[in-house]
């Protein structure tokens, strides 16, 4: 059966913020579907009586099917640096997070051509969602929620892809090991060059492993200043691979909108 996931909030901005305003609730999925999907995730939110809030969010590199009543799309990869999300009203999701090769073998194309756009339910598995949605919408409990999906991915299994598999490895590498800090690393460790890696990131996970290991860096960057553990910049900055840091807060930036001093302000660190 599955679990509850992880809870690291990496990728949500100013989560304190967040916790009053609506609930999130990660899963594991069973083990024939580990190689595909990387988690599900529950959001749900009453915020009758009070104004709309909006949280930012650092997009990881997965695409993400989402039931969202009315609004079921599949997203892929965002090219913006934070996606915002607005809430209001009173609601739940449920999303489908796949791994970052996982989302390929239901697709069959290059996920380059999926980077900075949403498709229809249909597109994909050549069926209307709104009866799926429907259904699991109606459900008051996570658990129901989440086996009722695991069914409908697993009489849609697709077979293994050896490039999947492999893909999927690799990006675990960048997201677990803090030491991967350039491509090179990765050639080293995995003995694939790097003509081949980027070719292989480009059609089965839609961006570079160069823009991954730098959105993984910075993300840990930006958890790291939300539980007030910074303290020397020269020194984070090197330990992420930068060569100083100047470069370091230019990207800091570029993604979060705010230098990593100010971002430490505007949380109240």
């Amino acid at each position: 059966m599955f679990t509850p996931g992880e809870h690291t909030d990496k990728g949500i901005l100013n989560r304190e913020a967040g916790k009053s305003k609506f609930r999130l609730t990660r899963y594991y999925p069973e083990p024939d579907l580990q190689p595909f999907i990387k988690r599900y995730w529950v959001v749900e939110w009453d915020l009758q009586g009070q104004p709309p809030y909006e949280q930012l969010m650092l997009p990881h590199p997965n695409v993400n099917l989402v039931f969202e009543r009315g609004l079921t799309r599949i997203y892929g990869i965002p090219k913006l640096a934070s996606t915002a999300h607005l809430l209001q009203g009173k609601g739940k999701v449920l999303g489908v997070k796949f791994r970052c090769a996982g989302f390929y073998p239901f697709w069959k194309s290059s996920l380059v051509e999926l980077s900075g756009r949403t498709i229809e339910f249909r597109e994909v598995f050549g069926i209307d969602h709104e009866p799926l949605e429907q259904e699991l919408l109606a459900m008051d409990d996570d658990r129901r929620m989440v086996e009722r999906a695991e069914r409908f991915f697993r009489e849609r299994l697709p077979e293994r892809d050896a490039h999947v598999d492999l893909v999927n490895r690799i990006a675990d590498a960048i997201v677990e090991d803090r030491g991967m800090t350039k491509v090179d690393d990765l050639v080293d460790r995995f003995g694939v060059n790097k003509r081949t890696m980027q070719r292989l990131f480009s059609r089965y996970v839609g961006v570079s492993p160069k823009w991954m290991i730098q959105r993984y860096r910075l993300q840990e960057a930006a958890e790291l200043i939300e539980k007030g553990g910074i303290v020397d910049w020269t020194a984070l900055s090197a330990d992420l691979g930068y060569y100083d840091q100047a470069h370091f807060i230019k990207d800091f930036k570029a993604l979060i909108g705010q230098s990593p001093e100010e971002y430490v302000r505007a949380i109240g660190q």
